[in-house]
């Protein structure tokens, strides 16, 4: 059985702006994350945080084919369909 996802939004802007070095108004939800300076390992580091967080969504695979943030934020939070 599945944990609930236990972050939103914030904190996956927390996440990749401390991946970065970068305070969390830094990371332009558009911009390329790998032009800004995140590595494979860095996102596989992200990865595994956020997968034992309960995002069985977060796949490195997925994350890496498009690393832009807003992608991130509708596969890992995305927006309650009610």
């Amino acid at each position: 059985m599945s944990e609930p996802v236990t972050f939103g939004r914030q904190d996956v802007i927390a996440d990749v702006a401390a991946a970065l070095g970068v305070a969390p108004h830094e990371v332009p939800e558009d911009a390329d994350l790998t032009d800004a300076g995140l590595d494979s390992v860095r996102l596989m580091s992200l990865v595994e945080k956020w997968r034992s967080g309960g995002a069985e969504q977060a796949d490195f695979a997925t994350l890496a084919a498009e690393p832009v943030l807003s992608a991130w934020l509708d596969v890992l939070v995305p927006a309650d369909p009610a």
